[in-house]
């Protein structure tokens, strides 16, 4: 396991605590922060200052994402609002577009890769799919988490679903056409098997965040999910085996893998390594996290998806490199020593992070200071 040890770049433009950060895909020396100073900060890796200040918000922002396809449209929540502003028209300060249809604070917000549709996860539970293109309420997904819902992601591979994870512990799959949830995960029910240690037991497995592979990705890393939980680990599904796995017969538990009926009509899932080892849960004693794990995602510097990137509350960014355990017709070649690539130790706890397709300054982190790091894998 290799330590950064050098000292990451600094980017400086906020005024209070950067809560997120997006790398655009199309301009790569291109990142935008947010912070609960209401403000959007646009930086040039090329450059030392940042390009672009933005306050549109006097509410902290809690999440942004570019409108995948034109990536001067960008998407910004603040408090229970969705706002969409047009870099061009940056002087303006005035949103192209606001939605107000979620009823408590929203903690994610996303775009489907077709620029169709976004997504708004809120602190009631309920899912916003808003229809970007007629600029109205296409569906609400609720009835499904019975807490915070912290995270959603459209599949890629499945244009009318999204999944979604609370702070109930659940992962829930939709198919927002029809607007109800048809698979359920609980994290939260008892792993015995687990290697975790008894700090990780103690603490709920609340998901926090979670992240699904591009579709560019999907040939070599297949149908995954990456989840970030409370109780300090990554677990990693492969949906399509842990999501439809078939119930054992003459079963009436929940077991490993299988499937159960919840109240509302749809199916549970007791969490835990599948037998085929196409699940990976990433805790403490693989030297992952020793608290609760608030950002995932994938990486995009050199083969992109090679490395799975989490931050937590324990002040450090880990890689992890999965990439061999997700490969076609393959199983787990890694031992677990194998597994954590490399620790980044930060002054602050982690909330937000995103990487980008460069060699260099290509590891973006938002901490609980107001100074963006950077730093360089390789």
């Amino acid at each position: 396991m290799a330590t950064e040890k050098s000292k990451p770049r600094r980017l400086k433009g906020h005024k209070d605590t950067a809560t997120c950060c997006i790398a655009s895909s199309t301009r790569p020396d291109i990142v935008v922060t947010s912070g609960e100073d209401g403000r959007l900060c646009w930086f040039d890796l090329r450059c030392r200052e940042a390009q672009l200040v933005m306050d549109v918000s006097e509410e902290p922002i809690s999440s942004i994402c570019f409108r995948p396809g034109n990536e001067d449209i960008i998407y910004v929540s603040s408090g229970k609002e969705v706002k969409c502003f047009d870099v061009n028209l940056a002087t303006s300060w005035k949103p192209l577009e606001s939605y107000n249809y979620n009823k408590e604070d929203i903690n994610q917000i996303v775009c489907n890769s077709k620029s169709s549709f976004l997504a708004a996860a809120d602190d009631s539970g309920d899912v916003k799919i808003i229809d970007i293109r007629q600029q109205c309420l296409y569906k609400t997904l609720r009835s499904g988490h019975t807490s915070i819902c912290s995270s959603v992601q459209f599949l890629p591979w499945r244009s009318w679903e999204v999944i979604s994870g609370g702070l109930d512990s659940k992962l829930l799959m939709w198919d927002f056409s029809k607007g109800r949830s048809y698979e359920v995960m609980n994290f939260g029910l008892p792993d015995v098997t687990s290697s975790s240690s008894l700090g990780q037991c103690l603490n709920p497995a609340f998901v926090h965040a979670i992240a699904v592979p591009e579709a560019d990705m999907l040939d070599k890393l297949g149908k995954v999910c990456a989840v970030a939980s409370g109780d300090g680990a990554v677990s990693v599904i492969s949906i399509e085996s842990d999501l439809t796995a078939p119930k054992s017969k003459g079963s009436s538990k929940p077991r490993k893998g299988s499937l159960s009926k919840s109240k509302d009509g749809s199916s549970t899932t007791n969490m835990d390594a599948d037998q085929n080892g196409k699940m990976l849960h990433l805790d403490s004693s693989m030297g992952g996290h020793s608290a609760a794990v608030s950002c995932v995602a994938f990486s995009l510097f050199g083969e992109k998806g090679k490395y799975i990137i989490s931050g937590g509350n324990d002040c450090s960014v880990k890689l992890w490199n999965c990439s061999s355990h997700f490969h076609a017709g393959s199983s787990s070649s890694s031992s677990n020593g194998d597994l954590l690539y490399m620790n980044i130790t930060l002054p602050e706890k982690v909330n937000g992070l995103c990487s980008r397709p460069a060699e260099t300054n290509n590891l973006i982190v938002c901490d609980t200071s107001k100074v963006v790091k950077v730093y360089s894998v390789t």
